[in-house]
């Protein structure tokens, strides 16, 4: 049987944000940043790449290493940190790895024949004068860059912009020749920073980071990261070089602006920065973004989910599922891993698990695992008191009769809900379990496509490993 996808749409162990899905011959490659589980910092791993087929974003294969941290000259100590990356296929057919290391102004270039073989160092985006963009008095830093080939052209968009930073202005897109290095026009700003922002449509929604491109039909979608953080919105234009108009918020990590099934400022998920792009895969179009998990910033995983581009060109907000590159709902029956949730919250309602120095906030339950990082093992739901909710969204359930969480911690119960705020279904009581152990309960989930909304209620603190829908 065909596995079903589920987010994140990677092993449970794997830590890729940032991602930029690419369509090449036949297969999807994400290219990202690579996060450290129990990491202090972004980005501290290598260059990784992940595939699969177009007709099936269950079946992902890992491609290994395809850049390290010392292969840049400049980083032989491996001292500096990878930043967000992106991939174009030049006019020679090879493939170009754009990327920024954390204490560099400059935009680094590695090379590869294949998508996901093994890059080398090629240069340095420069002037034609040889001197590095980003380091000539009076260009901005470069950061996230985002690369369009077209036309014997290259489009590189960049820019990050703190929201007082009066210095830099918003994304720029310059214009490089077909070397892949050499700028061929200045930059011109995209999407203005926090400061210019006044008086367009980009007022509510300033950029902050996370240029991307991408082309569908005759438009150009510029996708990013706007200061408020957790969205990703996109603007849309009839040129790369612009002018972009601004068009909405595509997705948000937090689930905020939804309001099909719980009030529009509510936060269903702790959030934080966000970074993607969309990617028409075997006819459909998808967003790619990141989740937090573990209480911090620091260890983000890799989500999509299916989108529609509209007649008029407008892509309409969607929600946060488990079921994202599936294809439809799960199946109402059989055991499911709680790292799929979706909805993660507690009694207290917050956008994010809170700044630097909030981090592992006792208050929050968080998505973690037992296994330290780069091993193979399985993730769980951490910390969960009473009152805490864990959502999954969508199972096709039919004629689903009993339900089984496998937990560890204190005794207590779990309320089964189909709604986030409706009357629960049904109840498991737990016992105190220091290993993980099922229990079960005799539950009638409703025949249909539903939600299931798990809530912890007791004294201590419950572990969730897993849940199980059975059938008679």
């Amino acid at each position: 049987m065909k596995k079903q996808g589920f987010n994140p749409y990677l092993p449970s162990w794997e830590y890729i944000p940032d991602g930029e899905p690419h369509v090449f011959d036949g297969r999807v490659y994400v290219f990202g940043s690579h996060d450290r589980f129990g990491g202090h910092t972004y980005c501290p791993n290598d260059y990784v790449c992940w595939s699969a087929p177009v007709d099936n974003l269950s079946d992902w294969r890992y491609e290994g290493v395809i850049y390290a941290r010392t292969d840049d000259p400049a980083n032989k100590d491996g001292d500096m940190l990878l930043f967000a990356p992106d991939v174009t296929r030049g006019a020679d057919g090879r493939y170009y790895l754009y990327y920024v290391l954390d204490q560099l102004p400059v935009i680094s270039v590695a090379v590869c024949d294949t998508p996901a073989g093994r890059y080398q160092f090629y240069g340095y985006v420069h002037h034609p004068d040889g001197s590095r963009l980003g380091e000539r008095e009076g260009d901005a830093p470069q950061f996230d860059p985002g690369v369009l080939f077209e036309g014997n052209a290259v489009y590189l968009y960049t820019g990050f912009c703190p929201p007082a930073d009066t210095n830099r202005r918003g994304s720029m897109v310059t214009v490089l020749e077909p070397d892949m290095l050499t700028v061929r026009t200045e930059p011109v700003t995209v999407a203005p920073s926090a400061p210019y922002a006044a008086g367009t449509g980009f007022a509510d929604f300033p950029f902050f980071e996370a240029s991307s491109i991408r082309k569908a039909g005759n438009t150009y979608y510029f996708i990013y990261s706007p200061i408020s953080n957790h969205e990703l919105c996109y603007a849309r234009s009839s040129s790369p070089l612009g002018p972009f108009t601004f068009a909405g918020v595509i997705i948000s990590n937090s689930d905020l602006h939804i309001d099909t099934y719980k009030p529009a400022d509510q936060p269903m998920f702790y959030g934080g920065n966000n970074h993607g792009s969309i990617e028409k895969i075997n006819g459909q179009w998808y967003i790619f973004y990141h989740r937090h998990t573990n209480g911090t910033n620091f260890s983000r995983q890799g989500c999509l989910e299916p989108v529609r581009i509209l007649p008029d060109g407008a892509i309409p907000q969607v929600e946060l599922t488990s079921c994202g590159g599936n294809g439809g709902p799960l199946k109402g029956a059989g055991e499911y891993p709680a790292h799929i949730a979706c909805n993660l919250f507690c009694r207290h309602p917050a956008v994010t698990t809170g700044s630097p120095g909030d981090w592992m906030d006792c208050r929050f339950p968080r998505i973690t695992q037992d296994a330290p990082d780069g091993q193979e093992g399985f993730a769980h739901i951490a910390n969960l008191r009473d009152g805490a909710v864990a959502g999954f969204k969508y199972f096709d359930c039919r004629g689903v009769r009993r339900v089984c969480v496998k937990v560890r911690g204190n005794a207590g119960a779990y309320q089964l809900r189909t709604q986030w705020d409706g009357e629960a279904i049904g109840e498991i009581p737990v016992g105190h379990a220091n290993e993980w152990k099922t229990f079960q309960a005799e539950i009638a989930v409703p025949d249909g496509v539903q939600a299931l909304y798990f809530t912890y209620r007791g004294p201590g603190i419950s572990n969730l490993a897993s849940f199980s829908l059975e059938t008679e």
